[in-house]
């Protein structure tokens, strides 16, 4: 039977206050994505966590001659998750823009996240993290363009906002797309009224390159 899962995007250190490229509150995701995740646990509904992972010479990096300051460089500290985090053993990493002349704002691009969301039935991605004019727009533009029910937990990202308008044109594109935009209260309803599958154990966290 198909059934649901949660992707939450990019929730790492240097996202967040004191990062060196900190989404603005960005830490205010970090309560509501943990309820969320609880929910999806209990209800035994896989979680993905997805992470930049960046080489030190990426080209993303101003010295490379990218838009961005050094950011989520692997095996450091501005790497990790954020240390409020949630992150259950049984969930799944996905690491992505991991190669020195590749960028990926999308949580699919240059990863088998969709291969193994469709291997484990999944037919809805929930969306929440960081940032959402960067790389939940574009997870959430792959979500749907992969054939997935595609929703948005509208107070579970915030965004960079170069412009100031940025975040909410963003979120209109999404709908504008075919996602649905709503609460995580609401995805936590749906996650509870949801028929469980009988799905397989999982193994113990593991990581997606």
């Amino acid at each position: 039977m198909a059934h649901p899962a949660l992707v939450v995007i990019d929730v790492q250190r240097d996202f967040c206050q004191g990062g060196s490229l900190a989404v603005k509150r960005g830490d205010a995701v970090v309560p509501r994505i943990n309820r969320v995740t609880n929910a999806f646990e209990k209800a035994g509904f896989p979680v993905f966590f997805t992470r930049d992972w960046h080489p030190p010479d990426h080209c993303s990096f101003w010295s490379q001659g990218g838009p961005w300051p050094p950011h989520c460089v692997m095996e450091t500290l501005g790497a990790e998750f954020h240390p409020d985090l949630k992150v259950p053993p049984r969930s799944t990493v996905v690491s992505k823009a991991s190669k020195r002349d590749s960028d990926a704002y999308s949580a699919f691009q240059g990863t088998d996240l969709a291969e193994q969301l469709k291997r484990g039935g999944v037919d809805e991605v929930f969306l929440g993290g960081l940032a959402t004019d960067y790389c939940v727009k574009e997870s959430c533009f792959d979500a749907i363009a992969n054939g997935f029910i595609t929703v948005v937990m509208t107070d579970c990202v915030k965004g960079v906002n170069l412009r100031r308008s940025d975040s909410t044109r963003a979120l209109h594109a999404m709908a504008s797309r075919g996602a649905h935009l709503r609460t995580s209260a609401e995805a936590i309803r749906r996650c509870q009224s949801a028929r469980p599958s009988i799905l397989p154990r999982r193994a113990a966290m593991k990581s997606s390159s």
